[in-house]
């Protein structure tokens, strides 16, 4: 799992076994499997609550590596509710919001995990993954 710092460019939208995770789920992380669009390889990455991703807000900040829009066109998060905006002008599912990077362990192509994470009501915490799309950098 590591943070992206160069300009990329959105590809193909993996397979993901399960986008859901809720309360006790998460616990002591949430195990998420997704089909390499390359090799067809099923790769798994750990969730950890609180521990893993970034705040989604360094992808999109001056466009150093995503605009906004790129974001909002691919899926992969929406625009706040105005009641839930101290989260961030873009979430997943109106949920504080991170992503990562990884990569497939079979031929190495690389991926960007979009995720919200936080309590939704009362008694039920969500961990939404809005989807993990391959990706390449820029030169």
């Amino acid at each position: 799992m590591y943070s992206i710092s160069k300009k990329i460019n959105i590809g193909k939208k993996a397979l993901i076994q399960k986008d859901v995770f809720t309360n006790n789920e998460t616990v002591p992380s949430a195990v998420v499997k997704f089909i390499c669009c390359n090799c067809n390889h099923e790769n798994t990455v750990e969730i950890i609550p609180y521990q893993s991703g970034f705040p989604i807000l360094q992808l999109y900040h001056d466009e150093q590596i995503l605009s906004g829009n790129e974001l909002l066109k691919n899926g992969m998060v929406q625009e706040t509710l105005p009641g839930m905006s101290h989260f961030g002008p873009l979430t997943v599912n109106n949920l504080p919001t991170l992503y990562f990077g990884t990569s497939c362990q079979t031929c190495y192509s690389k991926y960007l995990c979009v995720f919200g994470y936080g309590e939704k009501q009362p008694g039920l915490t969500i961990l939404s993954i809005s989807g993990i799309w391959k990706y390449e950098e820029l030169k």
